[in-house]
């Protein structure tokens, strides 16, 4: 090989190795960039890698129940707890789910319906925690106020004991009925314990899911507060129960998770001072805070 072929050689050879390395520095300089252009913020979306992570399975009713679940469920992944929803419709066999490992909590009853549950099926599920009420509400279609409330007039509610006694409760409340004293403690009643009728009506017992479908057919009628939600009705609500109702929609859990970390958290976030706010702005009366212990 000539002498000058081999010295072309050498220098093609250098000329190449140079344009590796100035390729080879300039990739570590798009990726340092790149890095530096993720936003500071995007590092706290998500637990870190390193962050320990636990998933909570529950079953909480639609509305507003699943709606303040999926609201605090952001704040409570940067905390790295995961709550999922298995069904956002709780049913007759849904307390007996969470008794048996199946999910870890459920939102959809009161406290009274819990202890009422745990005694007739031989469990001790507990309420981990006050979160609102859905007050049961007197409403119409004829009449805005229930001073327009004419004598005999017509009025639906429902006939399940517990929800029968808090409609008559609010009758009371509101000078239509005077009710036995002894179903203060019971908390139950029905027509057979109106001690006395303070104004002239006429009570319709129903089953609860029949009063909105047929709701034109009385003057006024009493429903819980989320079927009114659910079926979007535009009546007129005339006095319904206070948040000091013992009626408060609860997270119930099996006993031994009480003070499980995760639903603590989950409890400590849906009864924050932003939730409560959330539930007045959203709900319009519809849904109330429940009153907390100090």
């Amino acid at each position: 090989m000539k002498k000058h072929n081999v010295i072309l050689i050498i220098l093609t050879l250098i000329l190449a190795l140079g344009l590796l390395a100035g390729c080879s520095k300039e990739g570590d300089s798009k990726k340092s960039t790149v890095s530096s252009d993720i936003p500071a913020s995007d590092s706290n979306a998500n637990p870190s890698p390193s962050q320990e992570t636990i998933t909570i399975k529950g079953i909480a009713d639609l509305v507003p129940h699943s709606e303040l679940i999926e609201y605090v469920a952001p704040r409570l992944k940067e905390q790295g707890i995961i709550v999922e929803l298995v069904a956002t419709a709780a049913d007759n066999t849904t307390n007996e789910k969470l008794a048996k490992g199946e999910i870890d909590f459920n939102f959809f009853q009161h406290e009274p319906y819990l202890k009422e549950w745990n005694k007739v099926n031989g469990y001790n599920l507990v309420n981990a925690g006050d979160i609102h009420v859905e007050p049961i509400t007197a409403y119409s279609d004829k009449y805005s106020s229930k001073e327009e409330i004419p004598d005999n007039a017509v009025v639906a509610i429902p006939n399940d004991g517990t929800n029968e006694y808090r409609a008559l409760r609010i009758l009371e409340e509101n000078g239509f009925i005077k009710l036995n004293p002894q179903t203060a403690n019971s908390l139950t009643a029905s027509v057979s314990d109106i001690a006395e009728y303070l104004r002239p009506i006429r009570i319709v017992e129903l089953d609860s899911a029949q009063i909105i479908p047929t709701k034109d057919d009385y003057d006024f009628f009493i429903t819980n507060t989320n079927k009114a939600l659910e079926a979007k009705i535009t009546s007129a609500r005339l006095f319904s129960e206070g948040s000091d109702s013992p009626y408060a929609n609860i997270i119930a859990v099996r006993e031994e998770d009480l003070n499980n970390p995760a639903i603590v958290a989950l409890v400590k976030a849906l009864q924050s001072e932003d939730v409560r706010q959330y539930i007045t702005d959203t709900y319009n009366g519809a849904v109330i805070p429940a009153k907390l212990d100090n």
